[in-house]
């Protein structure tokens, strides 16, 4: 085979990369030897797949997002490289059933220092669609993103997906939708576009995220709002007078209850730093969900796991609630741009098991042995 074993190194030419380089500095090119050949790939394995098992594929995503049209006027995030990927897979005849971040790439690998390189593996659990799928409208496709995503969403978070990489998880049960259909039709009869669909996905992924928000107690919810419109600087005292009302609650109770300040006119979230250290949830009479989840993530970083773990022991069922509010706070941190923010919330998610196995520890020690921090 003398074609095989041409080189002494691994053949490049055939090499499915979008590097202009290699076609004159033509980024054009580079784009559609990359996406034909990706095609012809899927094709191939698409012929070869067995009905009774997954073909699972790890893609090398590549962190990249940009503004796209959700079809009916409205801006969604979306992802340039899921949209080439899953465009190819689908037109191999693939239905996607799953999309599963796994922690494969070294934040310091040459490759990645001053570059915009990998941020994750994803692993794509597919099958081929049946000869027999049908078409459905652009409405019937969001009310079952609407009817299935909450729950699958929930199913994300159970399982602890960390908040960096739940919307790369959740692009999975959105896709199974999406793809269980030859086509997807928009009202003008045209096909629905990959593009579109992850746009609408995303938003959906947002209400969803939202909607949690109904679990949080009236002062968590006016928190919630009014980080996402000032994080812990200053705002009006008349604007936080209205959130707070919308909220069901008002701006002295939110005062007593610990989590703002108010005075001169204006009216701010207690940073982490500011909240009591000792706040005991036990004999607080006024205790909210936020408050649960800041004290979390400062006794997690500034004291560790066995400090984070003797609160989360006292917490009870605010326990559960405070990570999902960890969920919509990195949502809103990512958005924002806070970096700093967003790494402290998604470090909570990440340590929750540990956190759940020490609490257990010590709630099973009881309150004698907890109080001479004997339980771990």
């Amino acid at each position: 085979y003398p074609d095989l074993f041409r080189t002494v190194l691994t053949p490049k030419a055939e090499e499915l990369v979008a590097t202009p380089y290699r076609f004159g500095g033509d980024a054009r090119k580079a784009e559609a030897h990359f996406e034909s050949g990706l095609r012809q790939a899927f094709r191939r394995i698409r012929e070869a797949a067995h009905p009774d098992y997954p073909v699972t594929i790890f893609y090398a995503f590549k962190q990249a997002e940009e503004d796209g049209d959700d079809g009916n006027g409205s801006i969604a995030r979306v992802s340039t490289g899921w949209e080439k990927m899953l465009e190819g897979l689908l037109d191999a005849g693939f239905s996607i059933h799953g999309t599963w971040p796994m922690r494969s790439e070294l934040g310091n690998r040459m490759l990645s220092l001053g570059t915009n390189a990998l941020a994750s593996s994803i692993v794509l659990a597919c099958r081929p669609r049946p000869a027999d799928a049908g078409v459905t409208t652009r409405a019937a496709f969001l009310a079952a993103l609407k009817r299935e995503l909450p729950e699958a969403l929930r199913t994300l978070q159970h399982g602890n997906i960390a908040p960096v990489d739940l919307a790369q998880a959740a692009i999975g049960p959105g896709m199974a939708v999406f793809s269980r259909y030859a086509k997807v039709l928009e009202p003008d009869g045209s096909p629905m576009r990959v593009r579109t669909a992850l746009a609408l996905i995303n938003a959906v992924l947002d209400e969803v995220l939202a909607e949690q928000e109904g679990e949080f107690d009236a002062d968590t919810r006016f928190a919630v709002t009014w980080y996402s419109q000032h994080a812990f600087r200053e705002g009006r005292f008349g604007d936080a007078d209205v959130l707070a009302r919308a909220r069901d609650t008002a701006v002295e109770g939110l005062v007593r209850a610990g989590i703002v300040r108010s005075g001169g006119g204006k009216v701010a979230l207690l940073s982490r730093e500011e909240l009591d250290p000792a706040w005991d949830p036990t004999t607080d009479r006024r205790p909210t969900v936020w408050e649960a989840t800041q004290h979390l993530v400062r006794r997690l970083h500034d004291e560790g796991e066995e400090a984070a773990a003797d609160l989360l022991a006292r917490l009870g069922g605010l326990g559960d609630v405070a990570r999902d509010l960890a969920y919509r706070l990195y949502g809103v941190a990512e958005r924002k741009g806070w970096a700093d923010e967003a790494r402290a919330y998604n470090a909570l998610v990440v340590a929750w098991p540990r956190l759940s196995q020490l609490a257990e520890t010590r709630r099973a020690a009881g309150p004698a042995q907890q109080a001479l921090g004997l339980g771990g």
